[in-house]
């Protein structure tokens, strides 16, 4: 059986990822950490793949691992970057406080169970998720919901705190355009649909506590979005909702 308890920092998992993704030099870890610097095509140079792996230059947080690659051999791809982004620096929480938060009614919410919905009224909103703290593995959990269908008005300033609640796997969650489909890496082929509207991967827990990670945004333009995770495989294998802006 899977482990069940993680939650990961987000702030240096998700500056490597967007690294990765936009092809932008990033730092982790402070002063003497290296950077990610993929090349001009957007493919990362042999130097910062060795460093995204736990090579001699990269963090000592994350070096250790055993991982000899991010993207894993035969097991889900999320398997090897949990066990590599395990102890990256960051908030934790225990794994009681996680299920207690997976299972609260969101302030300003009207939350409808049949349908899973989760509609918001007023312009702050504020949600916890948690990514796949149960069956099915890949899914999140938000007001004890499954991957519900999320609303908010149009210039709503939107806070998730995202709780890796998968104790062998990474997960995150971004918002992007409802129309950009669920790829096998949605980190590679949409970018998020808001500024700030990214974390993209939180690692598995470790003794001192699950990781936790936090994104902020604005929802400045009415339209069909989608959440999901942007682990390879996991938005393709079902881990996304609908977000709506109206």
């Amino acid at each position: 059986m899977r482990k069940r308890n993680a939650i990961l920092a987000g702030a240096a998992a998700s500056a490597v990822a967007a690294g990765l993704a936009t092809g932008v030099a990033v730092a982790v870890g402070g002063p003497s950490a290296g950077p990610v610097v993929p090349s001009a095509a957007g493919r990362m140079t042999q130097a910062a793949s060795q460093w995204v792996t736990g090579g001699t230059g990269a963090p000592g947080w994350m070096r250790g691992t055993g991982t000899s690659s991010m993207m894993g051999s035969a097991t889900d791809p999320g398997t090897a970057m949990g066990a590599l982004f395990a102890n990256s620096p960051g908030p934790r929480v225990s794994p009681a406080e996680a299920t207690a938060l997976g299972g609260q009614l969101p302030a300003g919410a009207t939350i409808g169970r049949a349908a899973r919905t989760i509609t918001f009224t007023g312009t702050d909103v504020h949600l916890v998720v948690l990514a796949s703290s149960s069956m099915p593995a890949e899914s999140f959990l938000i007001a004890g919901l499954t991957d519900p269908a999320i609303s908010v008005p149009a210039g709503a300033r939107v806070t998730i705190e995202l709780i890796n609640a998968d104790p062998d796997m990474a997960h995150g969650l971004v918002v992007t355009p409802a129309g950009a489909g669920r790829s096998a890496m949605p980190m590679m082929a949409a970018a998020p649909a808001f500024t700030g509207s990214a974390l993209w991967f939180l690692g598995e827990p470790t003794a001192a506590g699950m990781h936790a990670g936090t994104l902020t945004f604005t929802a400045a333009t009415p339209g069909s979005y989608q959440y999901l995770c942007p682990v390879p495989g996991h938005a393709r294998d079902g881990m996304a909702g609908a977000f709506t802006v109206r």
